[in-house]
């Protein structure tokens, strides 16, 4: 495809049956970035990488119009560069199509694969604005500087690329996992579902048409991984209440939904400047319309030509374009479209004020000035907050040792400041091991234990955030960390039981900190949680409970007669979920020790077993079917 690509480009370059004058290259590069600026909405997984790659499209659009304007024909040289230009444009083009049309189960489970393709956009966009031939194209020096920050700017998102949703993330390998029994848990199938924007009939169908034409392009490759999409999606189907289906199998989609699939922006509803969709169009003497804001912006820097024809204003009103407007309007109802905010300057200077405002803020951190550290580290706080840059620049002007040190700090609001700034930082994957290395996880521990309810809820959840890497599990556990997180469990506000069940869940995925947990007195807590409905946290109980019961001590903690008939209670009388966790755990206590199955017959769970067997969830039934094996081999002995 790439090699077909080049061949084409190169004959594009040497075509002789066009003459100079209709050959444009200019006009061709910039009909690219125009094809590529009508997609709609991306995937939620890539969407505010392909935002930045598409902003980054619209900043070359001013080089592009100064280009327009040097005398042609331009050099061989000059074409040649506008060749590998446009090829890197297309490159990109074909990313950001598959990131706007492709299933979105595939793309996240492809997450870290789509991060390098992205890595390799940006170096084939760099490499092109690498060789620019400014002399022989006669490039003025404020072209070349603009070329030159491009070249910068290209080079530095190379080397940096959005981080994980991490919830996302755990949630995808959980279900993506044969191994692990939790993969039809249906509560994490709906949080996926929500996240991945798959829980509409319309969503639904749409990625039902995306997987078949995956499936198409693989060609029978990938036949298990394929398998394992549609599967996912059959579940997200069966939430949403929609009957389970093949997909490949399935009769041609009506030609809406192919429609859907592939939501083009209509060229004319694009102001040429931004090649953003129009909210408010305006006519200008030319007869072109704009947007108003972005004609506003033209006029105000003493243009008084029409942007696009080039022809010099007889003078300056906008009228308003009611029928574009209304046409607009329209369409975005039919393909539920939803017209983006309109744009806030404001946005912008705040983003070029964060970076000059951060080496302030982290010195400040190491102020005498009481005051001054507070300030400064609230703002650290609230920016690191705001995008992936901020965190990233936080850790690279070095931000995250004077944190650290601010842990250990008497006064109450810069600790609670300093652990949220933590937490808002290790969202970013390379910042986790930074923090960690800095000796954070005692400090976070520290604050944990005595820090303000605020600072101990969100103590929880950095230990949660950074403990999605495995080495950190072992730290926090032997840094003795399951204990506060236990005592929030019990004593905290429902905030911070949710922080803390969180963290306990994630930890206790590593086999020496079950054990911590249970000397660390976890199980009462968990049972408190299975009692209390009003808190919701039902079914976190039980998953962590089943994690622990693959351990001796927690068998031996857990497996009391109370607990038992708690189980088959829930057995009896709880909601699907319910019935399917309890059924888990009581498998594992029955599976290590027949005097529990013993005890689950006498609380009369053989017939709340048969009714599972008949109307339970798809993981209730197997569950259920193995106690009844188990109950049967015990009659037998």
């Amino acid at each position: 495809m790439a090699m077909e690509r080049e061949r084409e480009l190169g004959n594009e370059s040497n075509e002789s049956t066009r003459s100079e004058e209709e050959y444009d290259p200019v006009a061709e590069v910039q009909q690219v970035i125009e094809s590529v600026v009508q997609f709609g909405d991306y995937r939620r997984t890539q969407r505010r990488e392909c935002h930045n790659l598409v902003r980054r499209f619209k900043l070359m659009l001013p080089i592009l119009e100064e280009l327009r304007d040097l005398p042609q024909p331009f050099p061989k040289i000059g074409v040649a560069w506008l060749v590998k230009f446009k090829d890197a444009l297309l490159f990109a083009k074909d990313l950001l199509k598959l990131c706007s049309q492709g299933s979105k189960i595939h793309l996240s489970l492809e997450t870290e694969g789509i991060m390098v393709t992205f890595q390799k956009v940006y170096e084939k966009l760099s490499q092109a604005f690498d060789g620019v031939p400014c002399d022989e194209l006669g490039i003025s020096d404020e072209v070349k500087e603009q070329l030159d920050l491009m070249h910068v700017q290209l080079r530095r998102a190379r080397r940096r690329t959005d981080t994980q949703d991490i919830e996302l993330a755990m949630d995808m390998m959980v279900v993506f996992s044969e191994e692990d029994d939790r993969n039809s848990d249906s509560a994490i199938i709906e949080r996926l579902a929500k996240k991945l924007e798959l829980h509409s009939v319309e969503d639904l169908n749409i990625e039902t048409m995306a997987i078949r034409n995956l499936a198409a392009e693989r060609k029978g490759q990938q036949i298990e991984s394929t398998k394992r999409i549609i599967e996912l999606l059959n579940k997200f189907k069966h939430i949403a209440g929609m009957e389970e289906t093949s997909v490949l199998d399935d009769p041609v989609a009506p030609k809406m939904l192919e429609r859907c699939t592939s939501l083009v922006i209509p060229h004319e509803f694009l102001c040429p400047i931004t090649l953003e969709i129009m909210t408010d169009p305006v006519i200008i003497a030319s007869g072109q319309t704009y947007e108003r804001e972005s004609i506003d912006k033209w006029f105000r820097t003493n243009h008084n030509t029409c942007p696009k024809t080039r022809q010099p204003l007889q003078h300056m009103s906008l009228a308003p374009n009611c029928a574009l407007r209304s046409l607009i309007e329209e369409w975005c109802v039919n393909n539920k479209f939803k017209l983006p905010k309109k744009y806030d300057s404001a946005q912008e200077s705040s983003s070029v004020d964060s970076k000059e405002e951060i080496p302030a803020l982290v010195e400040s951190l190491g102020s005498i000035h009481l005051e001054e550290q507070r300030k400064a580290v609230e703002k650290i706080r609230m920016l690191s907050k705001e995008n992936a840059e901020n965190r990233v620049l936080v850790a690279d002007r070095g931000g995250i040792p004077p944190l650290v040190q601010l842990l250990s700090y008497p006064d109450s609001k810069i600790q609670e400041h300093a652990v949220t700034a933590l937490l808002n930082l290790s969202i970013d994957e390379g910042n986790k091991r930074l923090i960690s290395k800095e000796g954070a996880i005692p400090a976070i521990i520290e604050v944990l234990e005595n820090g303000s309810v605020v600072a101990k809820e969100n103590s929880a959840a950095t230990l949660f955030s950074l403990s999605m890497l495995d080495e950190i599990k072992e730290i926090v556990g032997q840094s003795n960390g399951m204990s506060p997180l236990v005592n929030l469990l019990k004593n905290g506000t429902i905030r911070g039981k949710k922080d803390a069940v969180t963290a306990l869940f994630n930890l206790s995925l590593n086999h020496a900190n079950k054990g911590r947990a249970i000397r660390a007195g976890i199980v009462t807590p968990l049972l408190q949680l299975l009692k209390d409905v009003n808190l919701g946290m039902i079914d976190e109980a039980l998953s962590i409970l089943l994690l622990l019961v693959s351990n001796s001590e927690g068998r031996h903690e857990i497996g009391q007669l109370t607990f038992i008939e708690t189980l088959v209670e829930f057995m009896r009388e709880g909601t699907p979920k319910n019935k399917e966790c309890a059924a888990s755990v009581l498998l594992e206590l029955c599976s290590n020790n027949s005097s529990f199955t013993l005890a689950a017959l006498q609380f009369g769970v053989y017939e709340h077993l048969m009714e599972i067997k008949q109307s339970g969830t798809n993981r209730a039934q197997r569950k259920a079917m193995a106690i009844l094996e188990l109950i049967a081999k015990s009659e037998q002995i």
